[in-house]
């Protein structure tokens, strides 16, 4: 793994930044929105963001169908999506999701 270059900010390895965009979803994604610069640390706050917002969306829509079940497999789901993210981010990679990733390349 090559070293990483310190991001202007926040004063973090642009990786650690990155996967930190992850940890509180859209909160983490926020922070690191507002002070970050570096085109790759936004995009990984941007995905986060993105990815938070379609989660809740989903799971509210199924809540109000009362199916919680589905609801509940869609937070594991998303728990698991955000640690792979997290570890593709560390590594200083740029792994898009599908429509997702396509928006956060677009706004970062």
């Amino acid at each position: 793994m090559k070293k990483s270059k310190v991001t202007g900010g926040s004063g973090l390895p642009k990786n650690v930044a990155a996967l930190l965009s992850y940890v509180l979803g859209f909160v983490s994604g926020f922070v690191f929105l507002l002070i970050e610069k570096d085109k790759f640390v936004r995009f990984h706050a941007f995905q986060s963001i993105f990815t938070s917002l379609a989660a809740f969306l989903i799971q509210t829509g199924l809540s109000m169908f009362r199916l919680y079940s589905l609801s509940e497999l869609v937070s594991y789901v998303t728990f698991g999506v955000f640690i792979v993210l997290m570890i593709k981010a560390y590594r200083g990679e740029k792994y898009m999701l599908p429509v997702i990733g396509e928006m956060a390349e677009k706004y970062a």
